[in-house]
């Protein structure tokens, strides 16, 4: 297979290019060169922002593309159009958010959307961008060559939001930590491995359409996400858990202050950790225990030296230590 990634060298689309030349495949990466792709894969230089951004592609041809582009939707609009004629298939990875908020526990790929931006549109919001990404993708391949990959929570090694990172490195500091309940919460989320693996094998069977990419709903639980940080740690640390009133009326904002957590029977639970995902499962998505996607991201961490990349249109996530340590004192 020869496989095109426009990216490649963070998250979700270096585990693509790891995992795809570990089948063997011939990969071609497209990316501005501020970071290197894993070895073995071909380099192309272009900045997709830029006039002519797109030159290096002029020549070649592909059994697919993989595109994790999210910001202004034109950047995948002008690729595609670009490709349509030389690539067999384009994958986008787009994301849950093009769900109209809030989409009810259990919401299947045809809930409603938000209104996409113009595939040509500019940088708007993020639900609005990638919607448009995903229209680009659909105007220039067709539905029946076009897949659409609605991740929700991504967790594992390259991860460059911090929020994994961020209760690994506050456990391994050690002392009481806030534990956000309840213990037994079901969380969703997929490791960036389980999705590059999913992705590659819709590749090979030619599948098409839109598919939410999480694991299962209850995979893992609050409870099990933060034993395992602290069984891979091994650092002093005790974990102290919350009643979700208690943390909600400290003013602690959930999912960003305190990563992955979202209280129990809210909207933001609801639409982060309740898709349902049975079109993935069916088409040969399999999610790996939440211990090794913890020890795995713990032992990166440690090879990188602990301080893990942060994408710079993202916004920092955790908890101030001040702030923790007022609600733990009550």
């Amino acid at each position: 297979m020869r496989l095109l990634i426009l990216g490649g060298t963070e998250f979700a689309g270096r585990a693509v290019v790891e995992a795809a030349l570990g089948r063997g495949w011939e990969v071609t990466v497209l990316n501005r060169g501020r970071l290197q792709p894993p070895p073995g894969a071909r380099a192309l230089r272009g900045d997709r922002t830029a006039p002519d951004g797109l030159a290096a592609l002029a020549g070649g041809e592909w059994d697919a593309v993989v595109d994790t582009w999210s910001s202004a939707p034109r950047a995948v609009h002008e690729a595609a159009r670009l490709l349509a004629d030389r690539a067999g298939r384009y994958v986008y990875v787009s994301s849950c958010s093009v769900y109209a908020w809030a989409p009810p526990a259990g919401y299947t790929e045809d809930a409603p959307l938000v209104a996409g931006a113009e595939a040509e549109a500019e940088h708007t919001e993020y639900p609005q961008d990638k919607r448009g990404g995903e229209l680009a993708a659909l105007g220039a391949f067709g539905a029946d060559r076009s897949v659409l990959v609605r991740s929700g929570l991504i967790l594992g090694p390259y991860e460059n939001i911090g929020r994994l990172p961020w209760w690994l490195t506050r456990i391994a500091r050690g002392g009481p930590v806030l534990a956000p309940g309840p213990r037994g919460l079901p969380l969703q989320y997929v490791d960036v491995r389980d999705l590059a693996e999913w992705i590659l094998g819709a590749v090979e069977r030619e599948l098409s359409g839109a598919y939410n990419l999480i694991g299962p709903r209850g995979h893992a639980t609050m409870g099990g996400l933060l034993d395992a940080c602290l069984e891979v740690t091994g650092g002093p640390a005790e974990l102290r858990w919350t009643a979700p009133e208690v943390v909600l009326d400290a003013g602690i904002r959930p999912w960003t202050q305190l990563p992955v957590w979202v209280p129990p029977g809210s909207d933001m639970h609801d639409a982060l950790h309740g898709a349902d995902v049975s079109r993935a499962l069916a088409t040969g998505l399999s999610c790996r225990p939440v211990a090794e996607t913890v020890a795995d991201t713990w032992a990166w961490l440690r090879e990188i030296g602990w301080s893990a990349p942060q994408r710079p249109d993202r916004p920092a996530v955790g908890l101030d230590p001040a702030v923790e340590a007022k609600v733990l004192g009550r």
